[in-house]
């Protein structure tokens, strides 16, 4: 448990077009461990092994915990794939058991905002739970698309806008950088 326990978290959101939030996110969740907080890190629709999912288990444990949620590949979100779904709703229940214990003090909730934008979670459900949370918990929820009402709740959105890529040049997404 942290030295020092937050006494009113807020609920920040990491959106846009652009590279970058859940690497904003972790670098929260690096700022908050070396502070003594508990993390905990859930990722919607990710089903392959990451950087960040290794370090949590190996450097960061048992301060963050990273569940990661999905298999490999892109999920349809028009028309997802029974599996995808069930996952995604399995990633829900857990997250909100998690934010609704009160036992960590930053939850992160990785890729949830376009789930939320594609009605494959229930949306009210999910800003509800936000709402009781406990007051001490810090909630960062990422990805495209976030919808409006989730927005309108946050305490700090943060649009991510791509000027430059350079997989616009053709290079793909490289080990250790990307993934």
């Amino acid at each position: 448990m942290a030295e020092t326990r937050l006494t009113q978290g807020r609920i920040q959101v990491y959106t846009g077009d652009g590279k970058g939030k859940t690497t904003c996110a972790l670098g929260l969740a690096l700022r908050a461990v070396g502070h003594g907080f508990q993390v905990y890190m859930v990722q919607f629709m990710k089903g392959w092994e990451t950087g960040e999912a290794r370090v949590a288990a190996t450097r960061l444990a048992p301060e963050m915990t990273l569940r990661p949620f999905g298999r490999p590949g892109l999920v349809n979100l028009r028309a997802p794939a029974p599996e995808d779904l069930a996952l995604i709703h399995e990633a829900w229940d857990l997250a909100r058991q998690v934010i609704l214990a009160g036992a960590h003090d930053l939850v992160i909730l990785d890729e949830i905002n376009l789930a939320l934008s594609f009605n494959l979670l229930p949306k009210e459900e999910v800003l509800q739970v936000l709402r009781d949370r406990p007051q001490w918990v810090e909630m960062v929820l990422t990805g495209r698309q976030a919808p409006p009402e989730l927005m309108e709740l946050a305490d700090l959105v943060t649009e991510m806008r791509p000027i430059k890529h350079y997989y616009e040049a053709g290079v793909p997404a490289r080990c250790g950088i990307e993934w």
